[in-house]
């Protein structure tokens, strides 16, 4: 009798000993599975590209990534946006060369080649003012981006200033009448998190 309670007692602790184990690894697998590759090789150095025309700027929107923190400039009929993106010290109008407060660690410095008016009559496009936040752009709660400024619109290019929490590296992207900068979360290759669904897709 005494030999059967104990191999069941040895059966029963051997059990609960495999049942952690099982749990530990099933853990271990939903922690790896909810890691999310990010890209990488972006770098921090001026970007620029070139442009196969201009029409005005319609819209500017930001959206939230596992990765990244996103900002898009609608321009419906534009084509290939030319644009120059640059890592400045502080941001400097570049109508007036007047410098507009930018918060943040670091300041991106972004000009793209859609006006806020149209060329041919000059009415407002985008409702930007200078050295004001960029309207209907809320960034609170985002990881990456701190500020955002409408610097001026000028020759056929509107400039904005991006504050970021550091230095980071970023990218660009050139799309049938859309751009798109990505800025990082950090230099590191990969996040963790569940995928955060985005309004500037």
């Amino acid at each position: 009798m005494r030999r059967t309670t104990a191999a069941v007692a040895a059966l029963v602790l051997a059990g609960t000993a495999l049942g952690a184990v099982t749990a530990a690894a099933g853990t271990a697998t939903a922690a790896t599975a909810g890691a999310t590759a990010c890209p990488t090789g972006w770098g921090s150095g001026d970007k620029g590209g070139a442009a196969s025309g201009a029409v005005p700027l319609e819209n500017i929107r930001t959206g939230r990534h596992d990765c990244f923190d996103r900002l898009v400039f609608d321009v419906p009929g534009g084509g290939t946006l030319g644009y120059s993106v640059r890592y400045v010290d502080r941001l400097a109008q570049v109508a007036t060369g007047d410098y507009i407060p930018v918060g943040g660690g670091a300041v991106l410095d972004i000009r793209v080649g859609a006006p806020a008016y149209d060329p041919a009559s000059g009415a407002p496009a985008y409702p930007g003012r200078a050295g004001r936040p960029l309207p209907d752009v809320d960034i609170s709660g985002y990881r990456t981006f701190r500020d955002t400024r409408f610097a001026a619109s000028f020759e056929g290019e509107t400039q904005i200033g991006l504050g970021v929490r550091a230095r980071l590296p970023f990218r660009v992207i050139q799309l049938p009448d859309q751009l798109v900068v990505d800025v990082a979360h950090s230099w590191e290759a990969a996040a963790t998190g569940p995928v955060t669904t985005s309004s500037a897709r």
